[in-house]
């Protein structure tokens, strides 16, 4: 896992330390489909003067975060935005999540990414988030379940955000091939819990027995009635983004799962509010400390996995409205971009490609003059991967030499 891709060997080869400055703002979820009243979709509905003028002044295009036709997770959908090969670099939720609310490890421990759910009396799931349920609620229901056994392994389970929860299971025997129980819709029972090969049996019987114990115990406690389990997986080793980039980067980002994988890449994730007007004040505060800055943006997709097609263009109207303060730090390179599409009209993720700008002194302008899907189609970088973010951006920043003779 910690050996190179070819694309990151080279870009290790010619990136160059700079005091330029590059800001990657992700919105999650950004890409929409048409709302069947208006044929528009959400970024076409939002009135986005700022993010308009930056796609007038820079350069667009849509990118595929893993291939054409394919969905992405949000892990994946980030790891390309960083520029890792998102099949080489899979990595399970659970670990971003334990990782992401700095959670003690140790070696060994598998995680596995749960979601308190609502079951109807037949056992189908008719939520898989038991209506967001509070944190102060959440913290209640993990209390219950945390340090539950299952033959010699324990599960410790913390909470992360609303009905979003981390279970550890530490113990002998216990590899992370098992598939989900999350069953990613509605109207059907949870799925059992299967060893992926021979090693991973006392994982999938210890995980069964875990969800078994849980839905005794939360069966009072409707809608949070279920557990739901996803994305088990250890530690792993990544190759960091200032030994590849020479960059000092930073993260800001709210939600655990995000602050996860950017410490796992190498960055240092600073502190900061869960508004978007919070993180775009821990931006200015630490804009002169570091040269690169994830910014993650998570409320569209929240919307957009919610069907509110009006609450993600509120959203997006929001992010808007921060753009000049961000222009006003004077960026060498401003990249606006999504992790994957969460159409409202969908409810969940999708394979659609997704609009990306990028705004920088050298980049040739195109005719692109507002920040949407159909505009974005037309725009001067095309439709390319995800994984051509981060050397456009290095290259826009002045951060790389030539390569060969």
């Amino acid at each position: 896992m910690n050996s190179l891709t070819d694309s990151l060997k080279m870009i290790k080869e010619i990136a160059l330390p700079s005091p330029s400055k590059i800001v990657l703002i992700v919105i999650d979820g950004l890409g929409g489909l048409p709302d069947p009243p208006t044929g528009k979709t959400e970024l076409e509905t939002a009135a986005l003067p700022n993010l308009d003028r930056l796609a007038t002044e820079g350069i667009c295009g849509l990118t595929d975060p893993v291939a054409p036709g394919i969905t992405p997770g949000s892990s994946v959908g980030h790891l390309a935005l960083f520029g890792y090969d998102p099949v080489r670099y899979n990595i399970g939720r659970g670990i971003l999540e334990a990782v992401g609310i700095d959670f003690r490890l140790q070696p060994g421990d598998i995680a596995a990414r749960g979601n308190f759910c609502t079951l109807d009396e037949n056992g189908l799931v008719t939520d898989r988030r038991a209506g967001r349920v509070s944190n102060e609620k959440s913290l209640e229901l993990c209390r219950m379940l945390d340090g539950q056994l299952a033959g010699d392994v324990e599960v410790l389970v913390r909470p992360v955000r609303e009905h979003r929860f981390v279970a550890v299971f530490r113990g002998p025997g216990l590899v992370p091939e098992v598939s989900d129980s999350d069953p990613q819709q509605l109207d059907v029972p949870p799925k059992p819990i299967t060893a992926l090969n021979p090693e991973s049996a006392v994982m999938a019987g210890v995980a069964n027995q875990f969800i078994a114990q849980a839905g005794k115990a939360l069966a009072a406690h409707h809608p949070a009635n279920m557990v739901l389990l996803r994305g088990f997986s250890r530690h792993p080793d990544f190759p960091s983004m200032n030994d590849i980039y020479k960059l000092k980067p930073a993260a800001i980002a709210s939600y655990p799962m995000y602050r996860g994988l950017a410490k796992l890449v190498g960055m240092e994730v600073l502190p900061t509010g869960a508004t978007i007007g919070q993180e775009f004040a821990t931006l200015r505060q630490h804009y002169a400390d570091y040269d690169f800055f994830f910014l993650h943006l998570k409320g569209t997709d929240s919307a957009g996995e919610d069907g509110d097609f009006k609450r993600k263009v509120a959203v997006l109207e929001e992010i808007d409205g921060f753009i000049p303060e961000l222009k006003k730090l004077n960026p060498d390179v401003i990249v606006v971009a999504g992790d994957h599409s969460t159409p409202a009209l969908l409810q969940g993720h999708s394979w659609h490609p997704v609009p990306v700008l990028l705004h920088s002194r050298w980049c040739r302008r195109d005719s692109v003059s507002q920040f949407s899907e159909p505009a974005c189609t037309a725009g001067g970088l095309g439709r390319f991967p995800a994984t051509r973010v981060m050397p456009l951006a290095m290259a826009n920043a002045l951060k790389l030499t030539k390569y060969g003779a």
